[in-house]
């Protein structure tokens, strides 16, 4: 009976007699972890794979501007005879640096889920991987064990999203960092090797050319921050391009990576070889939602694998919500945030009108140096739409 719930998705199914049963389940601790006041008395498991806090605390947007800030300042030196004062750089300790940001930011961490796991009664801190195995139920694999099996009425997917690794032959074997430990170095590497091309990518570029680190950056596209306004990317490609400690290499495909007797990397590209002493690897991010195994749990997806959810967070299946970067492609924080507002009110108040998240013009940022930001529609997208445009530069 529970076999063949588990294949139609059978909202009306048992769950299995073992399961622990919930008022909500969260999968995140990112902008998950936003549990309002009013749910105080709610039976809330949070279920979280990595460490407490999620991307944007850990590894993403607060770790890189604690970063970006020195680099602004060697940045600044650098070009300080423009405004008739002589400055110098002349080095940047950067244990000292990565530990003054993880010092910080490993603390709010380990707080928050002392908080969450032990402060309050009503939230029981599952650390393992959750997926579905039926309607709002999930099996959850725990290291060290044992596995649980959870269901609860409603559900609110926020597990985030995690790096690409292009098949690039010789990567793995080779061994390389992403934005999830590139931050963590022991030490400045002498030579560092990007591929990419992106945000995340160009603001990496940016703090270690600007530490020391002679940069060699690698996209497959001819220019950089594609998806951007094209004469704002072109602009910020020409002022990034003539920096020090960096070899731009655009238009062009690692075909194949591999690491020397010396114990340094080889890029090797159609135009030509690089050698590196450590290797960047910042071609995007995914989506979680193949970890979940959503459609296990009847949810639908978008060709871009983000989970199919409306401008109230609500899903195709009843009784389940999703937000930020495993349900829209901006993979923005303070997106993530103003949608689990709303997806909260919506799930403790389903006898209310609705609340919802306007897409119309989410602003966003690229901390890199020149900075970018930019709101709406490009200039791009909207003459794609038909629209009439007028252009000030």
């Amino acid at each position: 009976m529970w076999l063949a719930a588990l294949v139609t998705n059978d909202p009306h199914a048992t769950p299995p007699a073992d399961a622990e049963t919930f008022d909500l389940i969260i999968v995140g601790s990112g902008s998950g972890n936003a549990i309002p006041e009013y749910q105080a008395d709610w039976n809330i498991a949070m279920v979280e794979r990595g460490t407490f806090g999620g991307t944007c605390l850990n590894v993403g947007c607060i770790p890189s501007k604690m970063f970006v800030l020195p680099a602004d300042h060697i940045l600044d030196a650098h070009h300080s005879e423009r405004v008739n004062i002589d400055v110098e750089f002349h080095s940047a300790d950067f244990p000292a640096i990565r530990d003054r940001v993880f010092g910080r930011i490993d603390a709010i961490s380990a707080g928050g889920r002392d908080y969450r796991a032990i402060e309050q009664e009503n939230i029981t801190l599952i650390e393992g991987t959750a997926r579905f195995i039926g309607d709002k139920v999930f099996h959850v694999d725990v290291p060290g064990g044992p596995d649980r099996t959870i269901t609860a009425p409603k559900v609110l997917l926020a597990a985030g999203a995690r790096p690409v690794i292009p098949p690039i032959p010789g990567l793995n074997e080779t061994g390389f960092h992403t934005s999830d430990t590139i931050m963590r170095l022991d030490a400045l590497p002498r030579r560092l090797g990007i591929i990419g091309g992106g945000f995340i990518a160009v603001e990496m570029g940016h703090v270690f050319s600007a530490l020391g680190s002679e940069v060699s950056m690698v996209n497959r596209s001819k220019g950089l921050l594609r998806g951007f306004d094209e004469e704002v990317a072109r602009r910020f490609e020409e002022v990034f391009r003539d920096r020090p400690n960096l070899n731009l290499i655009t238009g062009d495909i690692p075909e194949r990576i591999r690491r020397l007797g010396d114990g340094t990397i080889e890029i090797s590209c159609a135009g030509g070889t690089t050698v590196v002493d450590e290797l960047l690897v910042a071609t995007g991010r995914r989506p979680n939602s193949d970890l979940l195994d959503v459609q296990a749990g009847g949810l639908h997806l978008r060709d871009d694998e983000t989970i199919v959810a409306d401008d109230t967070m609500a899903t195709t299946v009843e009784g389940v919500w999703a937000l930020g970067d495993i349900a829209n492609a901006y993979q923005l924080k303070h997106l993530a945030n103003a949608e689990a507002k709303v997806a909260f009110w919506n799930l403790a108040h389903p006898d209310e009108e609705p609340r919802r998240v306007s897409y119309r013009a989410v602003p966003s940022a690229v901390f890199s140096n020149p900075q970018v930001a930019t709101v709406g529609l490009t200039e791009e997208e909207a003459r794609a739409q038909g629209r009439d445009v007028i252009v000030g530069s």
